[in-house]
C-alpha cells in the first residue's frame, strides 16, 4: 500500500506545487482564469512556504492546503483561513483531502487560532460534503457570486470552531 506523509511546505516544493496548480485547475473551485505561461511565481509575499501543508504519496507531492491570516490585525489574529486545497486527481480517494483537513485543524490550533473558515463554491459537492464531515457548518451564502463557464456559481462560506 502506498505511503502517504503530511509536512510543512519548503522552498523546494515550488515547483511541484506550482505544477499540481496548473493539473488541477478547474471551474469546479477555481474563479480566475486559467493560469497561462509565463506562470508567476507560486511562493511570493502573500503565499510563503510556511502557509503550505503538503501531501506526499509515496514521496511524490499530491497535494496541498494553506492556512492564512486574511485580516492581518492583532485584533484578528485568532482566525485562520483554508485559502488553497488542491489533491492530484490519480491521489485522489485515499484519504489524502480529509487528512489535509485535520492537519490544517490542528497546525491552526498549534498557531493558537479559535477558528477556521474556507470559501467554497456551491456546485462543489466533494469539498463541501468532505468539510461538512470535518466539522465545518455554512456560516454564509453569496447566491450567484461568480459567473463560471456560463453558469452562476454561489460562494458559500463555511467555518468551525478549534
Amino acid at each position: 500500500m502506498p505511503e502517504s506523509h503530511i509536512r510543512p511546505a519548503t522552498l523546494a516544493d515550488e515547483e511541484p506545487l506550482a505544477h499540481l496548480d496548473q493539473a488541477t485547475w478547474s471551474t469546479l473551485h477555481a474563479v480566475m482564469p486559467r493560469p497561462e505561461p509565463p506562470y508567476p511565481p507560486l511562493f511570493d509575499e502573500r503565499h510563503r512556504p510556511e502557509d503550505f501543508l503538503v501531501a506526499e504519496l509515496d514521496g511524490h507531492v499530491v497535494g496541498y492546503i494553506r492556512l492564512v491570516q486574511m485580516i492581518p490585525l492583532p485584533a484578528h489574529a485568532h482566525i485562520l483561513t483554508i485559502q488553497g486545497f488542491v489533491v492530484a486527481e490519480e491521489a485522489r480517494g485515499r484519504g489524502l483531502g480529509r487528512a489535509l483537513i485535520r492537519a490544517a485543524v490542528a497546525e491552526a490550533r498549534a498557531r493558537g487560532a479559535r477558528r477556521l473558515n474556507l470559501r467554497v463554491l456551491g456546485h462543489n459537492t466533494p469539498a463541501r460534503k468532505l468539510y461538512e464531515a470535518e466539522g465545518f457548518t455554512v456560516e454564509g451564502v453569496s447566491p450567484e457570486e461568480f459567473l463560471l463557464d456560463g453558469a452562476y456559481v454561489d460562494d458559500i462560506s463555511m467555518g468551525r470552531a478549534l
